[in-house]
């Protein structure tokens, strides 16, 4: 199996991890590194997609509110529609080269369902999909959220999976810009903080066998 490169990088701002994200991307391309995955937080922020006006008219908060409470708005140029990230979210950034065998974009976006419903699994929460929406369900709340970039069949962007976030700041946005659904963690579900790192290792896993990939980690920057 090829092997993937696991990146624990711990909290990185988010123009940061873009910046890397679009590097790292380039370095695929010329196969110059093998496959990576990113395993991140990030400090409050709101970002948006490429879709129509990427989610602006989703983002309730004014300018002046989310400056209060210490949240940033990027543009992503990702798919999808208005996200929020923040501390106790373990966001995934892969990059991999689905050639040859995985050319198939809604393929990719199913098997990161299915790494993120296993992972709800171990902790005995029953997720799975709704159908005509992107992402992880616990019931009609989202639980893991799917935003991707494709360029010559190189991925970038990812998934967001909540812990122990701070569910409050969604009511920032309408999450996705779906209405009459909420948000929520594997905190909320199971009644207790749950350890990031081992959930972390959880990803690593399910990631590594629905990909068919041997992860090779490179170490912790936390």
């Amino acid at each position: 199996m090829r092997p993937l490169e696991v990146r624990r990088l711990g909290v990185v701002p988010y123009a940061e991890a873009l910046a890397l994200q679009r590097a790292l991307v380039e370095e695929r391309k010329a196969d110059r590194i093998p496959d990576v995955l990113l395993l991140l937080q990030h400090p409050p922020v709101i970002t948006l997609g490429v879709k129509g006006d990427g989610g602006r008219g989703h983002v309730i908060a004014t300018p002046a509110a989310l400056a209060a409470q210490g949240v940033e708005l990027h543009e992503a140029g990702r798919g999808g529609d208005v996200t929020y990230h923040g501390p106790g979210q373990i966001v995934g950034y892969p990059i991999l080269d689905l050639k040859p065998d995985r050319q198939d974009v809604h393929r990719y976006v199913r098997d990161i369902e299915d790494v993120m419903i296993r992972v709800c699994a171990e902790f005995g929460v029953s997720a799975g999909r709704i159908a005509g929406l992107t992402g992880t369900w616990v019931g009609a709340d989202k639980i893991g959220a799917i935003g991707v970039k494709i360029s010559r069949w190189v991925t970038s962007h990812g998934f967001a999976f909540n812990v122990n976030t701070q569910l409050e700041h969604f009511q920032l946005i309408v999450p996705c810009g779906i209405e009459g659904h909420g948000v929520t963690s594997l905190q909320r579900l199971t009644g207790r903080p749950v350890d990031l790192e081992g959930v972390e290792a959880l990803f690593v896993r399910h990631f590594s066998d629905v990909y068919g990939r041997t992860p090779v980690e490179a170490g912790s920057t936390s």
